[in-house]
């Protein structure tokens, strides 16, 4: 299985995997490959970054994921996504919280 992986600025670390189930046949026109996305969860993302294509078959294994829930997730609905580890979501979490009690005062 081949995807293609996005990031989004918005989102530090968080990744999406898009599903190409028909690569290499499917780059003969330019399509929307979020397009899988639910269109609220997408409309939250903001400006995608294309990271790299990836062909799951010749990849042992992941970072901070597992590879056969990804591959799952991939052929049942068309995407994947990595969340940022515990301590990096709350981290962001603290910082935002902080952002808007400081902009409360201004």
């Amino acid at each position: 299985m081949h995807c293609d992986i996005y990031k989004f600025p918005k989102h530090s670390d968080m990744y999406v995997y898009i599903a190409r189930p028909d690569y290499p046949d499917d780059t003969d026109e330019i399509r929307d490959w979020l397009s899988v996305l639910p269109k609220d969860f997408r409309a939250g993302l903001g400006a995608s970054q294309f990271v790299m294509h990836l062909d799951l078959g010749n990849t042992e294994k992941l970072a901070r994921v597992d590879k056969a829930e990804v591959l799952t997730k991939l052929q049942s609905q068309g995407y994947f996504v990595q969340m940022p580890p515990q301590d990096v979501m709350r981290r962001q979490a603290e910082m935002r919280a902080k952002e808007a009690q400081d902009n409360k005062y201004d």
